[in-house]
């Protein structure tokens, strides 16, 4: 009986915030699998942000904060889940020999995540170049030579990270198992 009586007090804005919600969810939902798409997507998104801060030859403090918050996400996207140097403080490590237990690796932030806080804060980053007051006067070399002098810095720390604990965040050059069966049933012609 409760739950009928709030059925009745629910605001049309409510309502169209849920039904809004659930089709998002269903869109992003569909997504998952196109991995490809999604990225181009995103890409298109990036562009049409970099087209507007050129022709409006401004909004590099937002340029500069997009850029550091992108940063950390790709940190976290290149990281393992569990970090080996926290693991080893508790006794646990990572396989050394063959005979250890393997262990794959999962990243700390998963690629779909990943590209969802991209495409959001460039989305984001555009919407804020509408507010002129935001629009703060620096002088962007400045800006530009400190997000580069960080990237490398961090990126060295996370290739020797790398290096240290022998991983590799990236499927480009690791071993694919092929199904035997479809290969060898492929070449034989069936009657």
């Amino acid at each position: 009986m409760e739950g009928s009586e709030n059925d009745g007090n629910v605001t049309p804005i409510a309502k169209w915030k849920t039904e809004f919600s659930r089709k998002f969810q269903y869109f992003l939902d569909r997504s998952t699998p196109h991995t490809m798409e999604r990225w181009l997507g995103t890409l298109a998104v990036a562009m049409i942000y970099v087209l507007r801060v050129y022709y409006f030859q401004g909004f590099y403090v937002i340029s500069y904060g997009l850029g550091i918050y992108v940063l950390n996400l790709l940190i976290g996207f290149l990281s393992p889940k569990v970090d080996p140097e926290l693991e080893a403080l508790d006794g646990a490590s990572l396989p050394t020999k063959g005979s250890d237990e393997f262990k794959p690796f999962i990243r700390r932030l998963p690629e779909f995540k990943f590209w969802y806080a991209i495409t959001k804060a460039f989305v984001v980053a555009f919407v804020l170049t509408f507010f002129s007051m935001l629009d703060v006067p620096v002088f962007w070399p400045i800006l530009l030579c400190y997000w580069i002098f960080l990237f490398f810095l961090t990126m060295k720390r996370q290739i020797l990270h790398m290096i240290k604990y022998k991983y590799v965040p990236f499927d480009i050059g690791k071993q694919r198992y092929t199904n035997k069966k479809s290969a060898s049933s492929s070449g034989t012609p069936r009657n």
